[in-house]
């Protein structure tokens, strides 16, 4: 990725500013009351739930630490991606994403129409992972996601499989903590992921020669649940805070675990909690590295307010929408330059 081509560089407005603000906010949140075998006091619960509740309403970010992941499994996946990205690009394209085979190997991902300075391979949990075949409304036809590995390197297959298996451990107690912050029975979001449709990706950011002029992902909303992301030292993540709508730096900490909560959060609590824009910056010196999960419901999910959390008072801001036709819509403009915006969830917002 020597010279810029013009595809990656970024509109005036929206260019980073290459000095930047450390969020100082984020929240860092300890979750051993939950891991703990030893009996923790009903106090310390439900101190945890408010923070996360706080967290949830004031950032839709937040960093936890004593997450109960094992740090060795982190190590694994993060030696065996770093060792497939060194590889030469026509090994990595072996096993490339297309319209056909949705995981695998991608290096011209766009988001809002800028390309993005990266290069990923992304896997589902599940396989095969079970969603719509087109993102026509009235075909009801099903289609089989089935991951593509490398041969290189051979532990990369095994290590992505254990490793997403954490993953979803975790979602699913953050969860329980984001539930009880509603005022929710712990398990009321379970049943939304019996199928799930959740993924992972390993990103690789490679030194940019502007960095004032490109990013490594471009300022987004993620779409689904939730995102657990484990970044390396380098650090490039910039979250847009609600409060001024500034760029702020979330700064790595060793052994945390960076916590977004996505859009389905967002229309099932009825906008108490936010997905927020966040983005991701390059530099010229080093390289960066980061591992995110992308916790994602069935296919079949009507996606909607829950009746709990709305009434005369308080009624549905969003029309269901369904997830399956959701995500292949937006598969779709990942390809194609299609001449209108990609979907998004205000499209069902109910105006007031």
């Amino acid at each position: 990725m020597g010279e810029v081509d013009p595809a990656f560089i970024q509109e005036p407005e929206h260019r980073p500013r290459i000095s930047y603000i450390v969020g100082k906010g984020v929240p860092l949140i300890d979750l051993a009351p939950i891991l703990s075998s030893n009996n923790v006091s009903a106090i310390e619960f439900e101190g945890l739930v408010k923070e996360v509740g706080n967290a949830c309403k004031d950032w839709g970010f937040f960093q936890v630490i004593n997450h109960g992941v094992p740090m060795e499994k982190l190590q694994k996946i993060d030696d065996a991606s770093r060792k497939f990205f060194a590889q030469s690009l026509e090994e990595k394209r072996k096993v490339r994403r297309n319209e056909k085979e949705v995981t695998g190997y991608f290096d011209s991902e766009h988001t809002k129409d800028v390309r993005d300075w990266k290069e990923v391979f992304d896997f589902t949990i599940e396989e095969p992972t079970i969603v719509p075949a087109s993102h026509e409304p009235d075909d009801k036809e099903v289609t089989e996601w089935y991951n593509q590995w490398p041969e290189y390197p051979p532990e990369l297959r095994e290590t992505c499989q254990e490793y997403g298996q954490e993953m979803v451990k975790l979602a699913y107690k953050l969860l329980e903590l984001i539930a009880l912050s509603l005022d929710l029975p712990a398990d009321r979001f379970h049943g939304f992921f019996k199928d799930q449709t959740s993924f992972m990706r390993a990103n690789h950011y490679p030194p940019c020669p502007t960095p004032e002029l490109a990013l490594g992902v471009g300022r987004h909303k993620d779409a689904g649940a939730l995102t657990i992301l484990a970044q390396d030292d380098v650090g490039g993540l910039e979250v847009k805070q609600k409060t001024d709508g500034e760029w702020v730096r979330v700064k790595p900490t060793p052994d945390a675990y960076i916590i977004n909560v996505g859009d389905i959060i967002q229309v099932w609590s009825n906008d108490r909690y936010e997905s927020v824009e966040h983005r991701v910056m390059v530099n010229s010196e080093r390289e960066r590295f980061s591992l995110p999960f992308f916790f994602n419901p069935a296919h079949y999910t009507m996606v909607k307010p829950l009746e709990e959390l709305t009434n005369e008072r308080n009624p549905a801001k969003y029309k269901a929408y369904n997830w399956g036709k959701f995500i292949t819509t937006k598969k779709r403009s990942n390809f194609q330059k299609l001449n209108v915006e990609n979907i998004q969830i205000y499209h069902f917002k109910i105006s007031d």
